[in-house]
């Protein structure tokens, strides 16, 4: 039987859009739908598969309100819109739709889309349990994912999406705190991909100088600038036939956005000072900025933020997966444990309880650091106690009251720190953003982001 698609969209040209690029897919489209009313009366007498629903329609209602129902009677559904609104984009998100598409729809697209929200649909799993009761997965997974440590619910979860959307060739956009394993992910996806044996070529957004972002991306011509004595390629020809994977993509010029989605759209790629040329890359993406907010602050460009989030995977923090602790604990205990001969030390129970209980801000990556840090220090079979990071020392008979900063709290801190030791210089020779090796731009964005830019001011007044 066909899939049969109920189309809830007021403007008649779009509507009639979709209903043409459905029609040709081999699609069995409803009644066209301009309310919330005609569309639950449609619902009622012509059942369909899935749902594309459009936020703002005729009538009393919005696609929101439409978007509840939905969700409460376990429909498939997906929204059209272009609106940046946060709030909107909030409410949107919260009755939990496979998908977006932003106008004008693209036919290849929308297609992509529906195949992954049936999917989605499909497999979607029961409401997630206590992060602490492991749900052993049915699911096998191949061995490309073997090195991904985990059993907790959110992270099986995580990485039966990526097992799915690994074969097929969208974008797939990676979000999650730092240290939480987006590159994993990526190059795990682009390990049970098609692409496998051509490139995985890894972009730090933010890291890149301003300046020359689009010349690392797309390359450039001899002569096309001052210092271009000669033709370079750039990231995405490099990776021509393989996967590229744009790591802090938040961190991308707006400028720069334009034609990053040109390469999403077209396939194409414009080398400084050079003509046009096609190229076959497939992007993954990722960020631990919220790019909702980044657009609802006109920092990055609605078209881009939709067509990347066609598939999102949310890698969960640490704290949200703590059933997981021992298993990664065990991990790096045997990983750094075997590097000078001696037996693998083990964590006393006490400590693996202040493990679970500790927030971890820095997750996977500073868990990491941790046991390194204690293997090294181990003076017998049995880790008593840990020096830790953030708060020096977690030891046996230590108070259990701690108190520890937040990621935030910590970051703040440290740029001060450095600002105050560089006499409040950002950038420049000696300047704090060569200390911490970061962009300038993203630096100068961190400092207003965590309202610093007044204590700046401040200082160089006095």
């Amino acid at each position: 039987m066909k899939v049969k698609i109920l189309i809830v969209e007021d403007q008649f040209i779009e509507a009639k859009s979709l209903n043409l690029i459905l029609t040709n897919a081999g699609y069995s489209v409803c009644s066209i739908a301009r309310s919330v009313t005609a569309a639950l009366q449609i619902m009622e007498k012509e059942k369909p598969d899935l749902v594309l629903v459009d936020i703002f329609l005729q009538g009393e209602g919005t696609g929101i309100d439409l978007g509840k129902i939905l969700h409460e009677r376990n429909m498939a559904f997906v929204y059209l819109s272009a609106n940046s609104n946060r709030q909107i984009l909030e409410a949107a998100k919260s009755t939990r739709p496979y998908g977006f598409m932003v106008k004008p729809f693209r036919s290849k697209d929308v297609l992509i889309m529906l195949d992954v929200a049936l999917y989605l649909h499909q497999h979607r799993l029961p409401e997630r349990r206590d992060d602490f009761s492991v749900q052993h997965s049915t699911v096998e997974l191949p061995p490309e994912f073997q090195h991904l440590i985990g059993k907790s619910s959110k992270f099986i979860e995580i990485l039966e999406q990526a097992k799915m959307v690994g074969p097929s060739d969208i974008s797939v956009l990676i979000l999650g705190e730092s240290g939480t394993g987006k590159e994993l992910i990526a190059q795990s996806i682009h390990n049970v991909s098609p692409r496998r044996n051509k490139p995985f070529i890894v972009v730090n957004c933010g890291t890149l100088p301003a300046n020359l972002i689009e010349s690392e991306l797309f390359g450039h011509e001899k002569g096309s600038f001052t210092s271009a004595a000669v033709k370079r390629e750039g990231k995405f020809e490099l990776a021509d036939g393989g996967t590229v994977f744009l790591d802090e993509i938040g961190e991308l010029p707006l400028e720069l956005q334009v034609k990053f989605l040109r390469v999403l759209q077209e396939k194409e790629i414009e080398p400084v000072g050079g003509r046009p040329k096609k190229i076959n890359v497939r992007v993954l993406a990722a960020t631990n900025k919220d790019l909702e907010e980044e657009v609802a602050g006109g920092r990055f460009r609605i078209d881009l933020y939709y067509r990347l989030n066609v598939f999102p995977l949310l890698l969960p923090a640490l704290r949200e997966r703590k059933a997981d602790i021992p298993l990664l604990v065990d991990h790096f205990l045997k990983k750094y444990g075997t590097r000078d001969g001696r037996p693998v030390p083990v964590l006393s129970s006490e400590m693996m309880d202040r493990l679970l209980e500790y927030h971890w801000p820095g997750n996977i990556r500073e868990l990491e650091n941790t046991i390194q840090r204690n293997v090294v220090l181990a003076k017998g079979p049995v880790i008593e106690s840990l020096e830790m990071f953030a708060s020096k020392k977690i030891a046996g008979s230590g108070n259990s009251d701690n108190k520890f900063k937040t990621m935030i709290e910590m970051e703040r801190g440290h740029i001060l720190s450095v600002l105050e030791s560089c006499n409040w210089k950002i950038s420049g020779k000696g300047g704090a953003a060569e200390i911490l090796d970061v962009n300038v731009n993203t630096l100068n964005s961190r400092i207003k982001k965590l309202g610093i830019e007044k204590e700046i001011i401040a200082k160089k007044k006095n």
